[in-house]
């Protein structure tokens, strides 16, 4: 289902690491590097304005195979400069009142708690922190018992960093949408490693990023919002591109989710964020998926079976982020041996996921994520590698 030796071929930084951090930033493969060499060496030889011009059939593309991705319209989407701006342009465009209720998860990343803390501040709006189930996913039982007229948002984290957890973000669109509450769903982890189809997820925003499972460039992000609230939302600042200046006194905000851009950006990241999009597309979100599972799925096996280790995720049926600790060491101490091996993981630190950190009274966490270009040899090196440092 997946060419593997193909896509490795295009993937050159493969054959001499083992490179499983692609929950932080995913390898690019070798046709987004093109695109964006390829519109970088145009800038140079016409100038930034004639090479956008000579692109644009290419640029506007883009939004089309975004929304393909995601099961929405191109006009629900924006390109942004990141995951966080896609997040907070949706958040902060939504009124706030004194007692307006927000539901977040226990696993919320950082980011987005501390503009929850800022809104809270200054409107008088209360945080109300759903708890877990008892295997640690997000409890829609909880949801529903804590929903009242005051509740104005739920946001939640599909795939919290710090571990493979997978929120059940389509139940809770299901209650969010029976009710009447908006929904704002965080995939910057889940996009590129699982199929994402936000008619069956019921969200009414998601934000997403380029760099990670996605295998896109850094700087790229993506916003979507469904059409039916995107009419409803004022950005909480804007520019004459998402806003044109119509008359002396008068400004008219797009129709699209544009209204959300501003007018400069970076056409050569764009162009690597679409060419990321269309590989991914091209292999199809079906069999990633499946793989990204198989191998993580594979690692947490033998991860098990090595002295002194523990594995820290949750969930029923966790993604391609494992997270773990071992006795006897700091999570960095890992990271650099691992190095040391031409095997590339990370950390997560508990500040990241503040919450979920104090309540399971985490320490900073290993945090190895495969993705399907990578083999299952490289899983065991890996695991390999582990058991050599083991406790005797």
């Amino acid at each position: 289902m997946i060419d593997i030796n193909k896509i490795r071929a295009e993937t050159p930084a493969a054959s001499r690491l083992a490179y499983l951090h692609n929950a932080g930033a995913a390898l690019m493969p070798v046709p987004v590097v093109t695109a964006m060499k390829g519109h970088i060496d145009l800038e140079s030889g016409i100038g930034g304005y004639a090479a956008a011009d000579g692109e644009s059939d290419r640029l506007e593309a883009v939004y089309g195979s975004v929304a393909r991705l995601l099961n929405a319209a191109p006009d629900e989407i924006g390109l942004m400069e990141n995951a966080t701006v896609a997040w907070q342009m949706a958040f902060y465009a939504l009124p706030f009142r004194k007692g307006d209720r927000i539901l977040t998860a226990e696993a919320e990343y950082a980011a987005n708690y501390v503009a929850f803390l800022q809104v809270a501040k200054r409107t008088g709006a209360i945080i109300d922190v759903v708890p877990s189930d008892p295997v640690g996913e997000f409890d829609i039982s909880a949801l529903e018992r804590m929903i009242d007229g005051r509740v104005k948002l739920i946001a939640i984290t599909w795939v919290p960093t710090n571990g493979g957890l997978v929120n059940p973000a389509a139940a809770v669109g299901k209650i969010a949408r029976a009710h009447g509450i908006p929904y704002l769903l965080d995939a910057c982890q889940a996009v590129g490693q699982m199929t994402v189809d936000v008619e069956d997820i019921g969200c009414d925003m998601l934000s997403a990023t380029g760099r990670k499972f996605l295998r896109g460039p850094r700087g790229t992000g993506f916003l979507y919002v469904r059409r039916a609230l995107l009419q409803r939302l004022e950005p909480p600042m804007i520019d004459h591109f998402a806003a044109p200046w119509v008359s002396r006194d008068e400004y008219r905000l797009r129709d699209d989710a544009r209204r959300f851009e501003t007018w400069e950006n970076n056409y050569a990241a764009r162009l690597g964020l679409g060419a990321a999009v269309d590989y991914a597309l091209d292999i199809g979100m079906g069999p990633i998926e499946q793989r990204c599972r198989m191998l993580a799925d594979r690692l947490r096996g033998g991860l098990a079976a090595i002295r002194g280790i523990t594995i820290r995720d949750l969930g029923r049926a966790p993604g391609a982020i494992v997270s773990f600790t071992m006795d006897g060491y700091e999570a960095n101490a890992i990271v650099s041996s691992a190095a040391g091996a031409d095997i590339t993981i990370g950390a997560s630190d508990p500040s990241s996921t503040r919450i979920d950190a104090e309540i399971r009274a985490l320490p900073q966490l290993v945090r190895a994520s495969p993705h399907y270009y990578n083999t299952e040899a490289e899983i065991d090196r890996l695991i390999d590698h582990l058991a050599r440092l083991a406790p005797r």
